[in-house]
Formats: structure tokens, C-alpha cells, sequence
């Protein structure tokens, strides 16, 4: 027959709109035209796919080939759509029976001899093509990936005569199986190797517990990137449906699929000088991907020297981090991102970084320290639920004293979690104003208490209720169903950058 149809996906996001490649072969002068708002590596497929189709020995038609890539209005862009392309020109051209086609979804990048070539964004692929009821064909690359996704039928191949053969029944593929997962891989990292900071353990602690935005402050080698990076060994492993959703992702991202770290939630750890874009997520032309605050969806965002990041590239995170999700607007599309992150971030006291240390070098001015912290903005600092210091403890390295290990943090960290869970369905970090009504409420001697805070720190709106979703978790680590004033004065403690600069400067010398 003339006419032929065959299914793929497009990528809009990390979701995966039906294309239907429809190929038609008419008489007159030979040409290969591609229509359906194609990008440039789209229309560059018919170079590709004319010299795969020779390599492998199949005739080549000389007629007008039209190829149709629906729906018209959607933006397509890359390889993906090689490998149906040239299963549309061998169905429509006889060479391949039509009805073969019809059950399945294919994608793939052709290379001149006809091997097949990895793609992103299989996984969202997967996804969509199992709601669809079709099987998945694609490239050995990305078959691992894609069978992830339970109930569906994907096959992996690594040329094209390989596809022909299944097709045609000469040489079924064998099916794809998903890799060996590991729940939780085992880390070096442990944070019985932080001596000392006895306090920053517990405030990581809590912020783990609840899924809180925590900052630390202290200056150079004291610490505060150690414990930071260690927070994901302390945190439980994403359940099937939130991995899937990380790695989807990861897949539209073109990052390689790493099967050991499915269950582990990502940490992800930008230098200070990513752009805007670089953090939230762009692109160039009409290409939108996720950038690093998505990348660490349902992860940890860890954000060192946070003052040296431009503030305007700050800004931006205001948003997402109330929301959850980011939506980034070009003139020819829109995409929204997932960015359920929690933010670490860390910073030093001044702009030499020892302020408050013992020995004196500090020689900043207090204009000068005020104009460093002023580089924050106040809405920002009003969404981190803790703000901490992480003094200089040199005497601690040689002690020989019991500490805390990962292990041990984990087990509060879960049963916190698990009590949260069960009471309101989600984290503290992540209640609502009406949920932090019905879930926070503090007894009578912690209501007074959080009065005075009010009236002697003039915390925000905003400020109260983190106080009080804190306050939440810190009694769920001790299985307290009450909060009481212990619990909210422990969280008023660690709003160190809610008090006046008269309080703070007098407070670190």
C-alpha cells in the first residue's frame, strides 16, 4: 500500500504525547519531504534514514515520500522518530506488512548503517505507552530503562533488520527485563565520622524527619559541607511510584540511568555560579529540560556559599520551594517540571568567614557583615524552616567519644516519618495554613511562649508556621502527640536569622 501509519512519542516535559507517523508514497519527481512542525534534527532524519535503508538492502523508493508527524501543532524534535520513519517507508513502500505495526510504539535514533541509537526520555515513553495498551520497541541503550515500568511489553533491539525480523516473525526480539535494583546501596559516607556538632545532628535530624529547609552557618572547615552531604544516608528510599518519578526525570534530562541508585533520593549540589536557568530549567530554541531544582525532586537541593549565588538567581526558588513544581514559559511552549525538593543550603558568618571565631582574625566591619547577609533576601530566608550555626570544634577531632551513626539517625528519622504519615498523609514540611491548624496546635505554656517570640523577634506569618511545623516534627521524633513548650522553644532556637542585627552581632562575638 501507499499509506502508512506508525506509532511513537513526542517529549513535552517529562510527559510523552502520542505522534503518529503517517508515511505516503505518490507518484512524480523523487523527493522526501517531512511535515508536523519539525525541528532541524527532525528534518535532518531523512538523510539518516534514506542511507539506513540502503545499508540494510531494502529498496530505496524513488517516488514523493511525505511524511506526517501528528499532531501538526506539536513542537518534535531530535532522532527519536527515525526508526518509525523508516517502518512507515518500508509498510507503505510493501516491504514490511502494515499490520505488523499497528500493536506497537517505536523509537529510536538511526545511525547511516542502521544500528540503533539511544534516546532521552524513555522512561516517560514507557509511561504513556503502557496507558495506550501498545508494546514498546527502542534501542538496546534504553530497553533496561523502559522495563521498569510494570505490565508492559518492551523489546529491545540493535539495528534495524533486527526490528524487520521481529516484525515479521523471522526473529522475535526476546523481551526486555528490568535491571537489578538495590533499595538503598550502602555509602561510605556515615555520619559517625562528624565529631562533635552534636547540636547540627539534631537539627539535621529533625529536618530530615520532616522534610525542612535547613541553612548552616560557620566558617571555613567547620564542617558544614560534611554534614550536609551525608543528610541522604539518613533519609528512607522512595517508594516504586515517587523512583519512577525521579527517573523520569533523570530521562528527559539525558542523564544515564543508574539502576543502584533508583530507591535513593538524589542529592543534587550546583556551584555557585549556575545560572537561573541552570537551576530551575530552560533551554535554548524550543527545548525545555529540568534543571537542578527538578533534578532533585523528592531529593536534597545542596546549595554551598549561598551568598555568593546571585541574588536574582535566588529569587527564583521562592516559588518552587511553596509550590512544588516549577512551570517554565518560552514563546512555543510550556512545561512544568516537578521541584518537591528540600533545600540544605550554607554560608559563612562574614565575608572573611571567621566572625565569632575565637581567635580573633575576624576584621569585618558590622556594615560590612550587614551588607553580606543582605545578599539574602528576607521572603527567601523566611521559607528555610532552620537556620544554625556550626561553630569551629578542632577539639572534637581527637576525641575518642561514641558518636551517632547514619544508622542510628535513620531509625528516628523513619519512625518520625511513619507517625507524620499516619496522622496527615505527608511530610510536616509540606502541611498546609489549614492543615498546620488542625495538626500544630501548641498547648497553653507553648502558646505563650511562641507570644513572646513574636513580640521580641517580629517573626513573619510565614516564620510562625515553620515555627510550628518544626515544632510538629520534633515532637513526632520524641512520639509526643502534644506540642509542648520544650518543643517550641527547640524551634525557636533554630530561627537564629529571624533575630534584629544587634541580636545577632552581640550573640557571636
Amino acid at each position: 500500500m501507499a499509506l502508512a501509519q506508525v506509532y511513537s512519542r513526542g517529549q513535552t516535559g517529562i510527559e510523552a504525547p502520542e505522534v503518529r507517523v503517517e508515511v505516503h508514497l505518490a507518484n512524480g519527481l523523487p523527493s522526501f519531504t517531512i511535515v508536523g512542525l519539525p525541528e532541524a534534527a527532525v528534518k535532518e532524519s531523512k538523510d539518516r534514514v534514506r542511507a539506513a535503508l540502503v545499508n540494510c538492502g531494502f529498496a530505496y523508493p524513488t517516488q514523493r515520500i511525505t511524511v506526517n508527524l501528528a499532531p501538526a501543532d506539536l513542537p518534535k524534535e531530535g532522532g527519536r522518530f527515525d526508526l518509525a520513519i523508516a517502518l512507515g517507508i518500508l509498510a507503505a513502500s510493501g516491504q514490511l506488512p502494515s499490520a505488523a505495526l499497528a500493536d506497537h510504539e517505536f523509537l529510536g535514533e538511526l545511525s547511516l548503517s542502521g544500528e540503533l541509537r539511544p534516546i532521552c526520555g524513555a522512561l516517560p515513553a514507557a509511561l504513556h505507552c503502557r496507558r495506550a495498551g501498545r508494546s514498546l520497541l527502542l534501542p538496546n541503550a534504553n530497553a533496561a530503562e523502559a522495563a521498569l515500568v510494570e505490565g508492559l511489553a518492551v523489546f529491545g533491539a540493535g539495528h534495524l533488520l533486527e526490528v524487520c525480523a521481529h516484525l515479521t516473525g523471522r526473529q522475535s526480539l526476546a523481551k526486555a527485563a528490568p535491571p537489578p535494583l538495590t533499595a538503598q546501596p550502602a555509602s561510605t559516607l556515615d555520619y559517625a565520622e562528624v565529631r562533635g556538632h552534636h547540636q547540627a545532628k539534631r537539627a539535621i535530624e529533625v529536618a530530615a524527619a520532616g522534610g525542612h529547609n535547613l541553612l548552616l552557618i560557620g566558617p571555613p572547615g567547620s564542617g558544614k559541607s560534611m554534614l550536609a552531604e551525608r543528610l541522604p544516608t539518613i533519609l528512607p528510599p522512595l517508594s516504586e511510584a515517587q523512583a519512577l518519578e525521579v527517573a523520569a526525570i533523570a530521562s528527559v534530562s539525558g542523564q544515564a540511568f543508574d539502576p543502584a541508585r533508583f530507591r535513593q533520593p538524589p542529592f543534587r549540589a550546583p556551584h555557585h555560579t549556575a545560572s537561573a536557568p541552570a537551576l530551575v530549567g530552560g533551554g535554548v530554541g524550543g527545548q525545555i529540560r529540568p534543571g537542578e531544582i527538578s533534578l532533585a525532586h523528592l531529593g536534597v537541593l545542596f546549595l554551598d556559599e549561598l551568598p555568593e549565588f546571585h541574588r536574582k538567581v535566588l529569587e527564583v526558588l521562592r516559588e518552587p520551594m511553596e509550590s512544588g513544581y516549577i512551570t517554565i514559559s518560552r514563546a512555543v511552549r510550556k512545561s512544568t517540571f516537578p521541584a518537591r525538593f528540600q533545600l540544605i543550603a550554607a554560608m559563612n558568618p562574614c565575608p572573611c568567614g571567621y566572625h565569632g571565631d575565637p581567635s580573633g582574625r575576624c576584621q569585618c566591619s558590622p556594615i560590612q557583615i550587614a551588607r553580606y547577609r543582605e545578599r539574602l533576601s528576607g521572603p527567601l530566608l523566611d521559607r528555610i524552616d532552620i537556620h544554625l550555626e556550626v561553630p569551629c570544634q578542632t577539639e572534637e577531632l581527637l576525641s575518642h567519644s561514641a558518636q551517632r551513626t547514619s544508622a542510628q539517625m535513620r531509625a528516628q528519622v523513619l519512625a518520625a516519618r511513619e507517625r507524620a504519615l499516619e496522622r496527615q498523609g505527608k511530610l510536616n514540611a509540606h502541611l498546609s495554613v489549614s492543615e498546620i491548624e488542625r495538626f500544630c496546635q501548641p498547648d497553653s505554656a507553648a502558646r505563650a511562649l511562641l507570644t513572646q517570640a513574636i513580640a521580641k523577634l517580629g517573626l513573619s506569618h510565614r516564620a510562625l508556621h515553620r515555627i510550628l511545623k518544626v515544632a510538629r516534627t520534633i515532637a513526632d521524633l520524641e512520639a509526643s502527640g502534644a506540642i509542648g513548650a520544650k518543643h517550641v522553644s527547640e524551634a525557636i532556637g533554630y530561627r537564629r536569622l529571624d533575630r534584629k542585627p544587634a541580636q545577632l552581632l552581640s550573640s557571636t562575638r
